[in-house]
């Protein structure tokens, strides 16, 4: 079986709604980092590393999507939607570590190409996760 809980589309997150397992493989689209919350609090996705990444994925999302060209404004508006996403579930240590490594992207980051980078961070913190479940799986 070879399959996939999460997936980058660009403009959008795929996840597979585990609250529908085992009986039924779903997918839901996650347009709006409001959606990608929800699927966090409402436990469509589980499990520590699946959450950080969708939160670091909803970052990106979320960055996508502010409509300014300040760099100071910009910045703010990715802080809240951290914050946004730290509140879905406030003591899970993988949400918080993946939004402090995204913040800590967007502070390193000093060219126009900012939420490039960000989407970037997203997937490479997906592709450790990959790598790190293959290794534990050897």
């Amino acid at each position: 079986m070879n399959f996939t809980t999460i997936k980058w589309l660009g403009n959008s997150i795929s996840v597979l709604d585990q609250r529908k397992l085992p009986a039924e493989e779903t997918y839901l689209t996650l347009t709006t980092v409001n959606e990608v919350a929800e699927a966090i609090k409402n436990l469509t996705v589980r499990g520590a590393p699946l959450i950080g990444v969708t939160a670091a994925m909803g970052v990106a999302l979320g960055a996508q999507q502010i409509k300014t060209t300040g760099v100071e404004f910009f910045k703010k508006e990715v802080l809240k939607i951290c914050d946004k996403l730290l509140q879905t579930r406030p003591t899970a240590v993988n949400l918080r570590w993946a939004l402090d490594r995204m913040k800590q992207r967007m502070e390193e980051d000093t060219t126009d190409k900012i939420v490039e980078s960000l989407v970037t961070e997203a997937l490479t913190i997906l592709d450790e996760d990959i790598a790190t479940n293959r290794q534990m799986g050897q």
